[in-house]
């Protein structure tokens, strides 16, 4: 799991790198109880439409990949974008596919109880 999520936003960081011209990247990486979300924005040139939309676009595997990678995991890949306005890619996987509650790990009642999945 670990080294899918790794690989997902490796591409995300290479397309912003190598395609966008951005000035800026930011990258947030946030989890709990309910998922793993991983955003990368940037303000570069953005993304063609036409790229955008198609997964079999030859020469352009990198969102494809992106995208069964993030399937695979039990999660989604949104991607948005607009000609000269940047892009922003997000992946959101559930928790139930993320962690493995750890054996003896009691959750205190509080969490319990906000927190049922």
């Amino acid at each position: 799991m670990r080294d899918e999520v790794y690989r997902i936003a490796g591409e995300a960081l290479r397309n912003a790198f190598r395609h966008a011209d951005a000035q800026h990247i930011e990258m947030e990486i946030r989890y709990d109880e309910r998922q793993l979300r991983l955003r990368l924005r940037d303000d570069g040139k953005g993304i063609d439409p036409k790229v955008l939309s198609d997964d079999r676009n030859e020469g352009h595997y990198g969102l494809r990949g992106m995208r069964e990678r993030a399937k695979l995991l039990g999660g989604k890949l949104t991607v948005w974008s607009e000609q000269d306005s940047g892009t922003k890619v997000e992946l959101v996987i559930p928790a139930a596919h993320v962690y493995t509650p750890s054996p003896g790990l009691r959750r205190s009642w509080l969490a319990e109880r906000f927190f049922r999945q």
